[in-house]
């Protein structure tokens, strides 16, 4: 239950920095308010300055203008009080991944001042939360990247805090790990009257939080209960069911119709936000086929999603990219995975996986950390050697041939492999030559990635430097230089926030229908319905492969698909483990 006195204040708070040799406001006169006992959720589009806004409230920071006050304490003033009265865990929690569960806990207690008489029963209540009892010998850097999560939430709690400030505690972990830490919050706050304020870049979180802060360039633009963003778009939001072939098509021709502010893929169908509340002309759309054959556009209640997605945006309309010019491989499938394993000592990481992607074919390796997915994938790059089995990408033997296979893919890693003191034109001239790109061809291919990807604002600005969102265009520019035939993308949108992953998504399918091959890694499950087909793993197998409705109907608990993606992976994956 929220009480009335706020546990962090803010009055007319702003924060400037020097960035790339321009001054950037990343808080502008912002004031708020975060009711204590409760979930608050802090969310924005990438540089609205939730961060900056956390580390003001911890002391991290001075503020240029106004003040900050947690705990009835000035931040400015008084930042040792207040850091010894909160936990904070910002996004790349410290945990020391050459010390184990235990010692980690032991240097975090010692570094809050935790009485050595103290530690035992809180050490057994933080591990029997978090799960991490079995595995306090195991060194931080061997865990899953749920598990390392979760640890550094314990060590931000070896000191129970009356307030907590998680900083994206949950962007790159799996939906398995995602709902364990969720109820470890509400279990804080409900047992322990903590109160949260948690940043976050997926929205079905945001809308389970007591009230919600929007953030967009600097400045508050909305704060309430989620209800309140949803409810003005009631009698505006729509289904229209389409065929599961063609779907990703029909979404791009819906999404640029005038009267829609926003067109998702969500199950068998198109999920529609419009300006008023006549459903869209699907005839205009060239699917007036699509509607009276499938039952029509369908009224739905709006959710969080929609109010964000609609006040951010304002009257502009969705991201519609047009496909490249038509390229990609033909004849045999581009990528073959028979029987492939890998072993690493008495290690079995890959067990016998089998599948094949077809040409302009958008495929999803989907599983919880641990599960294979990365070793697979790197593999599939020939950037590691399998141990047994039969692996052609492009036409070629990874096995026996792993560099000409590498010259006709684009990789774009988790961690966006770019140089951070480099500039944007820097970073794409480099990979331009290590694709081997020259003369006309080069500069060509440098214009393309500066204006298609909208990057010319940031040409000269170090990468380092960049919003999350600009990260991601950079480093998808980098790994299309050289027009591959096939795409790697492992999480590429971990971090990122919605309106970013929306026009990420369009860009995918531009080049899949061009005749991409794209595959995939995401722990979004909404993503993932842009897949033609998917894998689910775990424990380096293949727990289930087919189309988003097939893996739903394979995820069935009781007889019943699954309603969602989401709730067909948490089964498929509770399912192998309780076996």
């Amino acid at each position: 239950m929220t009480t009335a006195e706020p546990v962090l204040s803010v009055k007319g708070l702003t924060k400037c920095f020097d960035a790339g040799g321009r001054r950037v406001t990343a808080l502008d006169a912002v004031s708020l308010d975060v009711a204590g006992g409760a979930v608050t959720g802090l969310i924005g589009p990438d540089g609205a300055g939730k961060t900056s806004l956390m580390r003001l409230a911890v002391g991290l920071l001075l503020p240029d203008a106004g003040s900050v006050r947690v705990l009835g304490l000035d931040a400015a003033r008084e930042p040792q009080r207040i850091q010894s009265a909160v936990g904070y865990m910002p996004q790349r929690f410290g945990l020391y991944e050459d010390l184990s569960v235990q010692e980690n806990l032991d240097l975090y207690a010692d570094l809050r001042g935790v009485a050595p008489a103290a530690r035992s029963e809180r050490y057994r209540e933080l591990l029997e939360m978090t799960g991490l009892a079995p595995f306090t010998r195991r060194l931080a850097g061997r865990l899953s990247g749920g598990m390392k999560q979760k640890l550094g939430l314990a060590c931000t709690l070896v000191q129970p805090p009356r307030l907590l400030l998680l900083d994206e505690p949950t962007v790159g972990v799996d939906p398995v790990s995602r709902r364990e830490l969720w109820a470890i919050v509400y279990r804080l706050v409900r047992d322990q009257d903590m109160s949260v304020l948690l940043s976050t870049a997926y929205l079905d979180e945001a809308e389970r939080c007591a009230r919600v802060i929007l953030l967009h360039q600097g400045g508050v633009i909305g704060q309430g209960a989620p209800e309140d963003f949803s409810r003005p778009l009631q009698g505006r939001v729509f289904r229209v069911p389409v065929p599961e072939v063609g779907r990703r098509r029909a979404q791009a021709r819906i999404a640029a119709l005038p009267e829609v502010l926003d067109a998702t893929l969500q199950g068998e169908g198109v999920r529609v936000v419009c300006r008023t509340p006549e459903p869209p002309d699907l005839t205009a759309a060239g699917l007036h086929g699509m509607g009276p054959d499938c039952g029509g556009p369908q009224p739905l209640p709006p959710r969080f999603e929609d109010g964000f997605v609609t006040r951010l945006r304002g009257d502009s309309p969705s991201p519609v990219i047009e496909p490249p010019a038509r390229h990609g491989a033909t004849g045999a499938d581009p990528i073959q995975v028979d029987d492939l394993s890998r072993r690493f000592g008495d290690f079995l990481a890959v067990k016998g996986l089998s599948f094949h992607v077809g040409a302009g074919e958008v495929f999803g390796l989907l599983g919880a950390n641990g599960a294979g997915k990365t070793t697979t994938f790197r593999m599939l790059c020939g950037l590691l050697p399998p141990s047994a089995g039969r692996l052609r990408v492009a036409g070629v033997d990874l096995r026996s041939a792993p560099a000409a296979a590498r010259a006709r893919i684009g990789y774009m890693s988790q961690k966006f492999s770019l140089y951070a003191n480099l500039s944007v034109r820097q970073n794409l001239d480099f990979f331009a030559g290590v694709y081997g790109l020259a003369g006309q061809r080069r500069r060509r291919r440098l214009d393309w990635a500066l204006q298609q990807l909208e990057l010319e604002v940031y040409a000269g600005a170090e990468s380092g430097g960049l919003p999350l969102g600009y990260k991601q265009r950079l480093a998808l520019a980098c790994a299309l230089m050289h027009e591959p035939d096939i795409l790697f993308l492992d999480e590429p949108t971990s971090g990122v926030d919605p309106l970013a992953r929306r026009e990420f998504w369009a860009r995918i399918g531009a080049l899949a229908e061009a005749g991409v091959t794209v595959l995939v890694t995401t722990h979004f499950m909404e993503e993932a319905e842009y897949c033609d087909r998917l894998a689910i793993m775990a424990a380096g197998e293949i727990l289930a492969l087919g189309t988003p409705r097939e893996i739903k109907d394979q995820g069935n608990r009781g007889g019943m698909p699954a309603e969602s993606l989401e709730d067909a992976f948490l089964a498929l994956v509770e399912g192998k483990a309780a076996a």
